[in-house]
């Protein structure tokens, strides 16, 4: 599975974190930015993950702000994005079983490192249920 990992300056800090405990785990995470604590626009950091992932470049990814609605909302801006802020373990694992979230979001000033890594193992290991939830996840996308 191909992940990409993206923060503006606010989620720089829990980003590299992330990258490198991955790393360890034999995960490799492409990093698509920022590559420092500049500041920087989230909605551009949001467009070039939606880009990676609708291009197939990703499968899956993780975007951090400093609390993670910013960034998410920009993501949920283009069609077929699907990005949920894990704010608990079961919103981690319903954001993939009901929604088919292909975007993680955390909030780099308001979640710690260990529960972001949990949220997103456990994201990682919900799967999408289908049934009953296709036919919402079709009224997503409106023109």
């Amino acid at each position: 599975m191909k992940i990409a990992i993206a923060a503006d300056h606010g989620g720089f800090e829990l980003k590299s974190r992330m990258i490198k405990y991955y790393e360890k785990q034999g995960l490799v995470l492409t990093d698509l930015g920022t590559y420092s604590q500049d500041s920087v626009d989230y909605p551009d950091i949001a467009a070039a993950m939606a880009k990676n992932i609708l291009d197939g470049a990703a499968d899956l990814g993780i975007l951090i702000c400093g609390t993670g609605i910013g960034i998410s909302i920009a993501a949920n801006r283009h069609k077929g994005i699907r990005a949920a802020i894990l704010y608990s373990d079961d919103a981690a694992r319903l954001a993939r079983e009901h929604n088919n979230a292909n975007i993680a979001v955390f909030g780099g000033r308001t979640m710690t490192f260990e529960e972001a890594v949990r949220r997103f193992d456990i994201f990682l290991s919900a799967k999408y249920e289908g049934g009953r939830h296709d036919r919402r996840l079709c009224k997503l996308d409106i023109d």
